[in-house]
């Protein structure tokens, strides 16, 4: 029997897990003490104790941990050490083999001066700025004259939305040069940054791709991800309202084409982000690992792509079934252990716990009721997904959704997302990525 190891936690480990049996394969976890309790370690076959938290960005612990649960394949869901070359070399080299690209593929695509550098190879578009990272005040300046301000500084090894900052104006370069440097060298040991310049009216729209052990490349439809809060995605959508279908063909042509000029295997996003008044799309990144969006995918495309992850891993080219066009519209919702309106971390005992269900309603939880919401994680509790025919339909749905949630214990961001749903903007489908800021300026009620 494989033996797959999960080198992660709550939804994400849960919801691979569910694939994992499906499949016909045991499931293995490692945990933390703080995380006995949670769903992902009751649905795994084997679980292994780790000594902390921090073992989960370990490269020792979690390879230690799954050499203990005797796996064959280690799946290493996103964040933590999703896009970390060390762990992909060191899963290989002890015998295990990596879901996800190679090694090599995550550093190049993993350094945003790298990854932009091959975009541009590959012909697609990126927004004027740095030719590659700048590692001084005085280049930084430079790029940020030759593409015209507003820029955005962004770490080069960044992720997350961390090390990133808008600078309007040429006063205000030293000041966040200084603190995105600053915050990038302490978060990835890397101080390098690049500039581009900055587009006002944007959406954030990004591809679900799948690179296959033959070198082909089978781009999925778009995800929409611009309602955001500190550079983080809080609500995302598929297909994005922004494209129509040309616009849509050649995003993905042009996606496809980057994954297989790197030789990318397994499944990957490639972010772009879209000039509302251009119509262009520019290349932002490539993430190299599974998004947390991936739900919405999945269900207007009916494919599950961890299954699909799975197989490539094996060496498997089969492209399964699955609908080419999508069908219908879905939008997720992330739960966040959060308030509502500046958006920090509110942990605790959940008292009271209801999920949504239903026709077109899908539930990627983390928790469950009695469990604890600790402060050393991300306070993502769970992903509500919505899907129908249309958009409309689908927004309708994840409104019921929120309405028949209960979390009671933590805060929790339920507020916020009613808002969001409700927000005529949103609703229109003209929003761009400054939605959220505009809707801070008016408090909740």
């Amino acid at each position: 029997m494989t033996t797959v190891f999960v080198a992660n936690r709550a939804e994400i480990a849960a919801r691979v897990l569910r694939t994992v049996r499906e499949l016909g394969h045991q499931g293995a976890v490692a945990h933390p003490a703080v995380d006995a309790d949670l769903p992902y370690v009751a649905a795994a076959d084997v679980a292994v104790g780790l000594d902390g938290p921090r073992d989960f960005a370990s490269v020792e612990a979690m390879v230690a941990a799954a050499r203990t649960a005797g796996a064959d394949l280690v799946h290493p869901g996103y964040g933590f050490l999703s896009e970390n070359a060390a762990f992909a070399r060191a899963v290989e080299a002890a015998g295990m083999t990596f879901v996800g690209p190679s090694a090599d593929v995550i550093e190049l695509m993993g350094d945003k001066a790298s990854a932009r550098a091959a975009a541009v190879r590959a012909g697609l578009s990126v927004a004027a700025g740095s030719d590659g990272a700048v590692d001084s005040l005085e280049a930084a300046r430079d790029a940020a004259e030759r593409a015209g301000y507003p820029v955005m500084l962004k770490a080069v090894a960044g992720g997350g939305g961390i090390g990133m900052a808008v600078v309007r104006d040429a006063d205000g370069l030293e000041q966040a040069f200084t603190s995105v440097t600053g915050r990038a060298a302490s978060v990835f040991g890397d101080a390098r940054v690049i500039v581009e310049r900055f587009i006002e009216r944007s959406r954030h729209i990004e591809v679900q791709v799948m690179g296959l052990p033959d070198g082909r490349a089978i781009a999925l439809s778009e995800r929409d991800c611009s309602v955001q809060r500190r550079h983080q995605k809080v609500v995302e959508e598929s297909p994005s309202p922004a494209l129509d279908a040309t616009a849509r063909a050649d995003l993905l042509a042009r996606a496809a084409a980057l994954t297989e000029a790197v030789g990318y295997r397994g499944a990957g996003t490639i972010e772009f982000i879209h000039d509302l008044d251009s119509g262009e799309s520019y290349f932002l990144e490539m993430n190299t690992r599974l998004q947390v969006e991936h739900p919405v995918t999945e269900l207007v495309h009916g494919v599950d792509l961890v299954a699909w992850q799975l197989a490539i891993a094996l060496g498997d080219a089969t492209v399964p079934d699955f609908r080419v066009e999508p069908s219908g519209h879905a939008v997720e919702l992330r739960l966040y252990a959060e308030d509502s309106e500046r958006f920090l971390p509110r942990p605790g005992v959940i008292t009271a716990w209801r999920m949504p269900e239903g026709e077109g309603i899908r539930v990627d939880a983390g928790y469950a009721d009695g469990t604890t919401v600790t402060p050393f994680f991300d306070p993502l509790l769970a992903k509500i997904v919505a899907h129908a025919a249309t958009r409309d339909e689908a927004i309708v749905r994840a409104r019921e959704a929120v309405a028949s949630t209960v979390v009671e214990g933590p805060g929790c961001n339920l507020a916020f997302l009613a808002r969001v749903l409700e927000e005529p903007e949103f609703v229109d489908g003209t929003h761009d990525t400054g939605i959220v800021e505009r809707m801070r300026a008016t408090a909740v009620r």
